[in-house]
């Protein structure tokens, strides 16, 4: 599979014309349960669940686009959907979806001659789901 029509949102707000890279990990805690009876080998058990959201977006200042959605956010934990294509969800085009915590926002970084982008990782507030329908 190739993207090419990917599709983000967050708070709402489609975000895909200024999407460059979208990325959901999901990751569980090791919790070592080892004892002596485990023969010398590591036992381990699933901890806590977390999660991220990292994007990278190319930069729009023009009134209602990405700067002025995402500055207000900041701080705020904001709804996000992500699927590999921006039809419907379904069984080959899951959607992911939870809530992430806005704990920052790069509004300008780059070099002279560079595109105008922002690039950011949100971690996740609450479970992620995966959606087939």
């Amino acid at each position: 599979m190739v993207l090419l029509a990917a599709y983000l949102s967050i708070d709402g707000n489609d975000l895909s014309k200024h999407t460059k890279k979208a990325e959901v990990s999901i990751e569980v805690e090791e919790k070592d349960v080892t004892t002596f009876r485990s023969q010398g080998w590591k036992e381990l058990l699933g901890g806590l669940k977390s999660g991220e959201l990292s994007a990278d977006f190319i930069q729009d200042f023009a009134p209602l686009e990405l700067d002025a959605i995402m500055w207000p956010m900041l701080g705020r934990v904001v709804p996000f959907e992500v699927r590999a294509d921006e039809g419907p969800a379904g069984p080959s085009n899951p959607a992911y979806t939870g809530n992430v915590l806005i704990k920052g926002w790069q509004p300008i970084t780059g070099s002279v001659g560079d595109e105008a982008t922002a690039s950011q990782s949100w971690p996740t507030s609450g479970a992620v789901t995966r959606a087939v329908a």
